[in-house]
């Protein structure tokens, strides 16, 4: 959504229609990285445009502690890159850990995690 890729009016329908929005240290990391990477993004720039984005979303950060730790090791046994068809990697494994602890529901791309049990924003 961020970079205004074809599907970002989509995802921020869906979002828009949640009232409790969260991220992680991670996934905002991976969103930072994805920008300067293929995008090409000075670092100012990319962390201004996650920001914004942040802001304009009214989305806060989750903990992340030893709860999380234990159900991103669960997520990666049971649906983990190698072992299973969702094949969540490290990222995917903490962001399905802040869903879950959170009873929250996760907003993706792709359908690795509809291979999942996680609640679908």
């Amino acid at each position: 959504m961020i970079a205004r890729e074809t599907d970002a009016k989509e995802l921020s329908d869906r979002l828009d229609g949640e009232s409790v929005r969260l991220c992680s240290a991670m996934s905002t990391w991976e969103a930072l990285a994805g920008l300067r990477r293929s995008y090409r993004l000075t670092p100012q720039i990319a962390h201004e445009r996650l920001r914004a984005f942040l802001r304009h979303f009214d989305i806060a950060y989750a903990d992340i502690g030893e709860v999380e730790f234990e159900i991103a090791a669960g997520a990666y046994e049971q649906f983990g890159k190698g072992r299973h068809a969702a094949a969540l990697n490290f990222g995917d494994c903490f962001a399905y850990a802040c869903a879950k602890s959170n009873n929250a529901k996760l907003l993706f791309k792709g359908d690795d995690f509809s291979k999942t049990d996680i609640a679908v924003c």
